[in-house]
């Protein structure tokens, strides 16, 4: 099986809502309804999709300030393909293209245990931040 990775790739908003549920172990509750398509063209830079055959099997979202900046969200593989090099390859190719805008920096966010992923496998440098829990 061949893995494609598409950068602004179409996707089904319940596979992609699907992906998220399955990524993120929402534990039994059924999927968000989110529109993503409508959240993307309104907020994103762009996003990459990973697929295998017509499954959608990997996602990162890029957001921007419109400038130099560019953000990682959401950066998830399905379970079932984890441990394949698939989110560091989703998050390579986001950078590829966050840099063919002209974007200066990307920059992530992440929970303590994802902190090998990112500053191992993606080549993410850490620096200091500050983050403020709005609810």
């Amino acid at each position: 099986m061949t893995i494609t990775y598409e950068w602004r790739g179409d996707f089904d908003n319940a596979a992609l809502n699907s992906l998220h549920a399955d990524g993120f172990g929402t534990e039994g509750r059924p999927p968000a309804q989110t529109d993503w398509r409508k959240r993307l063209e309104r907020h994103s830079l762009g996003w990459v999709c990973a697929g295998e055959d017509d499954a959608l099997i990997g996602f990162v979202n890029v957001v921007w300030d419109g400038g130099a900046h560019a953000f990682l969200l959401d950066t998830v593989v399905a379970t079932r393909h984890r441990g394949q090099g698939i989110g560091a390859a989703l998050v390579a190719t986001a950078a590829r293209e966050a840099r063919s805008a002209h974007c200066e920096w990307l920059h992530v966010d992440f929970e303590d245990r994802l902190r090998p992923f990112y500053f191992g496998a993606c080549g993410f440098e850490e620096t200091t931040a500050g983050l403020i829990r709005l609810r």
